[in-house]
């Protein structure tokens, strides 16, 4: 116990927090560890901070080792946790302990996403029975617990398996939940107030919560037969809360959190249009939804909830009128114009304009600014302020047959803004504001955050607006209007980008580089946004600027971004804005060979800043964009003039070998993809200081985290393509293979990087020196089989198989591998072809197609070991396979986005890395083309009618063994050719 804590202790301070993780890591997987820890969570005697690190590690544990094949966690104690942490979170009720008691609670969370309920049947009676008819801050612990497990469903898709799930606890926790929600909400709407009002509000919010995990996938009857008791006007619990305001729970005027009724009125009105969505016909049973619109308009009608801490349930309430207007069930309540004129005046005006909170945040929080102000223009689920939702409102009624009303009523407003802000442009800057705003809203059809608008209404021109009232905002000269002005022309180009030609497009880049080079944070990130989108607009698969739309910018481009990144001082403030260094990256993949003249120091920046940032790695969006801009420009600089591979290894080598001997794992896993990439360059040969990393890449302790395996893999197969007899002689093969056998194809996660692995080695390592260790390997795949077969290692398995035959290797072909089985044991090959081979190739995605038909043809047609019995007998169905391949239209033919993708078109990193706990982030611009390994065959077809010409007697007769209706089509097809067989 102590010496957990002391790690925990330890595990806080930098110094020793790595040393400190590594320790903790290894005493997790013995005997009794979470125990301990659990009990030492539980102690008051320990120090609050080393309890609370217990509570995150141990919570750490459930997320990233709860099913980990390397270093498992015991069974037993596993079994042993799940039956004590219900019972641990209820201990933990001291309000002290509220932290603490969130992660165990996510914990519960965490471990019942992969147990529950198969092996972890009692989860729902323990929180049944930890409820207290009296105690509601137990109440609250349970309720909280128990919203963890079922908020998961709402983001899952349907499924058996789900509803299995959903039944098995409403069988159990729907009565209780209802009486608790009617006990609840009795104590809170009867007087005399309750003393202990705030922890008994805090429950009826997370059992409104619960109430809507229970009916985001399906209504279930226990919540359908007691639909009056929560929506029917004025008696219905959802109702009465509406207009529930006790003088007790009210907030300052000056508080930014949201009162305890302000949250439970924000999440009823989630609710109300969680049922317009899904349940409409069960509102229409009672005028719920015109109570609920009556509400919006007592609440927050002309302003009423002017604070900062009312946001979310004004947001809210207006993305529920939203929602109720493109329903289309609801046209009698929005369909006359004064209805919108009053809805407008009322609702949306005042509520679109910037706020002095918003301004505050602009100057003094402009990442959150961004962040907030970026989310419109995209779906309506992402409106995140009162502006977005009342935006969204008018949006609502432009696309659902309210166009000319909304836009006329509308047009009045924007064009007595513009009045406004041309009688006095310094003073009311506010009111252009608030036009472009609402021109941009009454505008847009259809938009998506990536891609900006997709549809606009056609009764507004976006781009005569642009011309008249924004372009001049656009090109002003920095001081002569408000910042704000600056912005909303910025931000203006950018929602509407798709909507400008080509030409206007490249018209205005100049002036988005000037915006670069400005003081305000928020105005340069927008410039850098925008230029980001502009140069990923995309027409069909087709980006529409190319490397000499740019060419003349580019330079400029980047020396004003890195600029900005390079002043912002420490390592945290650097990394901060990764929008700039997503558009330098943008701007090196657009531009390619064109920075051949400034790439030494476009290059040399790039290092710097990264020596900078890995003094305190902090933003996992910035270091994907780094690494990726440093290996764009590498493979585009390096692909036009091969001389210049040598300044890449001088300005990298140093930096790299730093991260890799600091052990700073966020990056190790991108340094190994960039010195794949390197090697890769190097056409003959392996250079001696590459040669001179291998053995520390051969290192069990190089493997232990996952992130750097994909990496790794590439960096052993760019080896092995060069100096596969070198690796030989030194006996580092056997290295290699140890990794596959005992590391990665024993793993569930990287059985497919073993794969991988291995076919580099069947392809380069020459077939003689291979075989003194190829049975051991099948024997290594076969184990895995049989202990732990999944759908996907059937696939790679049989897709492995299948690429060893196919390779055109000297000494390697079908008898080797076949021959190799049969030894293991006499007649296996024969099960293997037919119980998994076959039946996965028709699964096989195209880009595989190809090898499995050479795989299987060669072994049809040049194996002797399958034309004698008994495995010829599973020669007519494995022929069949082969057929059906064939016989699908486009059989090997790539789709259009195989076609036309170069991979490196398709950086856009938005989701790629949503923080370090990501597995893999994978570097699109270090991926090369794909190299087809079966080149040799120009058309699989003509090679299968080849081989069946040259093939002897002997496989004659095993056509004759086939399906006659399938065999005899395709031969008489093959014949017609000019293939002569028969």
């Amino acid at each position: 116990m102590s010496n957990i804590a002391s790690l925990l202790q330890a595990s806080l301070q930098p110094a020793s927090r790595k040393q400190a993780e590594q320790q903790l890591h290894a005493l997790a997987s013995q005997q009794g560890f979470l125990a301990h820890l659990l009990t030492l969570i539980l102690n008051g005697s320990f120090d609050r901070s080393t309890r609370l690190a217990g509570g995150i590690y141990l919570k750490n544990v459930a997320k990233l080792r709860w099913e980990e094949d390397d270093s498992p966690l015991p069974e037993g104690d596993k079994a042993a946790l799940r039956s004590q942490l219900v019972p641990a979170m209820i201990a933990l009720s001291d309000p002290t302990d509220k932290v603490i008691r969130a992660q165990i609670a996510e914990s519960v969370a965490l471990i019942a996403e992969l147990d529950f309920p198969a092996k972890w049947t009692d989860l729902i009676d323990q929180l049944i029975s930890s409820l207290s008819q009296t105690d509601y801050s137990i109440n609250v612990g349970v309720l909280q617990t128990a919203h963890s497990i079922f908020n998961q469903w709402r983001a899952q898709v349907r499924s058996d398996e789900l509803f299995t799930e959903i039944n098995f606890v409403l069988s159990r926790f729907m009565q209780p939940f209802l009486d608790l929600s009617n006990q609840t909400a009795t104590i809170l709407l009867s007087s005399p107030t309750s003393p202990n009002i705030a922890i008994v509000t805090q429950a009826q919010i997370i059992l409104v919560d619960i109430f809507y995990d229970f009916t985001c996938q399906d209504l279930p009857p226990g919540i359908e037969d007691a639909h009056d008791s929560f929506f029917a006007p004025q008696t219905g619990l959802f109702q009465r809360f509406m207009s529930w305001d006790p003088a007790e729970l009210q907030s300052d005027p000056d508080e930014t959190q949201p009162s305890l009724p302000a949250q439970l009125k924000t999440k009823i009105f989630e609710i109300g249009e969680l049922y317009i969505k899904l349940f409409p016909d069960q509102l229409s049973r009672s005028p719920a939804v015109e109570g609920f619109v009556q509400s919006v308009w007592e609440l927050i009608g002309s302003n009423k909830l002017p604070g900062v801490a009312d946001d979310s349930l004004v947001s809210q309430s207006l993305r529920f009128i939203s929602t109720a207007i493109r329903s289309g069930y609801y046209k009698s309540l929005f369909s006359s114009r004064d209805t919108i004129a009053s809805l407008v005046q009322g609702v949306i005006i005042p509520n679109i304009g910037l706020r002095d909170h918003e301004m505050e945040q602009f100057e003094d929080e402009p990442l959150e600014f961004i962040r907030l102000d970026l989310a419109f223009g995209g779906s309506a689920s992402e409106v995140a302020t009162r502006r977005q939702a009342a935006a969204d409102v008018l949006q609502a009624l432009v696309s659902s047959g309210y166009q000319t009303e909304a836009t006329e009523i509308v047009g009045s407003w924007i064009t007595l803004g513009l009045q406004q802000y041309n009688s006095n442009p310094a003073q009311n800057w506010k009111a252009k504001d608030s036009a472009i705003y609402l021109l941009t809203a009454v505008a847009t059809e259809a938009s998506t955050a990536q891609h900006g608008v997709t549809s606009t209404n056609a009764l507004v021109d976006v781009v005569k607006f642009f011309s008249e009232h924004v372009y001049e905002d656009l090109r002003a000269s920095a001081g002569k209007i408000h910042e704000i002005l600056y912005v909303d022309a910025i931000r203006f180009l950018l929602t509407f980008r798709n909507q400008l030609t080509r030409d206007q497009l490249l018209s205005v880049l100049p002036l988005l580089v000037r915006h670069l080079n400005a003081d305000h944070y928020v105005t340069y990130t927008y410039a850098a946004i925008t230029i980001d989108r502009i140069l990923f607009i995309k027409k069909g698969t087709q980006l529409l600027f190319s490397q000499t739309d740019i060419h003349d910018l580019a330079a400029d481009l980047l020396d004003a971004l890195l600029n900005k990144i390079e002043a912002a001082g420490p390592p945290e403030k650097v990394a901060e804005n990764d929008h700039l260094m997503k558009c330098a990256m943008r701007i090196i993949v657009t531009a390619r060979q064109t920075l051949t003249p400034v790439y030494q120091q476009v290059l040399q920046r790039l290092v710097n800043i990264l020596g900078v940032i890995a003094k305190n790695p902090s933003n996992p969006n910035f270091d994907q964009y780094i690494f990726e801009s440093i290996s764009a420009l590498l493979r585009f600089v390096v692909s036009g003039t091969s001389s210049t591979l040598p300044t890449f290894e001088q300005a990298l080598f140093g930096p790299f070998t730093l991260i890799l001997q600091q052990d700073i794992d966020q990056y190790i896993p991108y340094v190994f993809q960039i010195l794949a990439q390197m090697l890769e360059a190097h056409t003959t040969g392996v250079p001696s200081e590459y040669r001179s990393l291998l053995p520390f890449l051969l290192t069990p302790t190089c493997w232990q985290q996952k992130g750097s395996i994909p990496g790794l893999v590439k960096l052993l197969k760019a080896f092995l393509a060069r100096d596969a007899t070198e690796m030989v002689k030194t006996g580092q093969i056997t290295a290699v293979l140890a990794i596959v056998q005992q590391r990665l194809i024993p793993s569930k996660i990287n059985d497919g990087w073993g794969f991988d692995l291995l076919q580099a080695v069947v392809q380069h390592v020459p077939s003689a020196q291979l075989k003194q260790y190829f049975k051991a390997v099948v024997m290594t795949l076969l184990t895995r089989m049989q202990t732990s077969k999944t759908d996907k290692y059937v696939y790679l398995f049989s897709h492995f198989l299948l690429f060893t035959m196919a390779v055109n290797v000297d000494g390697l072909g079908p008898d080797y591998v076949i021959s190799a089985i049969e030894e293991i044991q006499t007649q296996l090959w024969s099960q293997i072809l037919v119980n998994f081979i076959v039946p996965q190739v028709p699964k096989m995605p195209h880009k595989d197609r190809k090898v499995a038909a050479v795989g299987l043809i060669r072994m049809l047609t040049q194996s002797t070991i399958m034309l004698t019995p008994p495995n010829a007998q599973s020669w007519p169905p494995a022929f069949v396979s082969v057929i059906k391949l064939f016989s699908e239209p486009q059989y090997l033919a790539k789709s259009k986005d195989e076609e036309q993708s170069t991979g490196i078109t398709e950086i856009d990193s938005e989701e790629q890395t949503a923080g370090y706990q990501a597995a893999y982030s994978r570097l699109a611009a270090a991926d090369g083309v794909p190299v087809d390994p079966v080149a040799y065959v120009r058309d699989p077809r003509d090679f299968l009618g080849q081989a069946l010409v040259k093939a002897g007697p002997r496989v004659k007769e095993l056509l004759v063994a086939g399906d006659e209706k399938v065999v005899q089509p395709f031969v008489q097809a093959l014949v017609a050719s000019g293939y002569a067989i028969q």
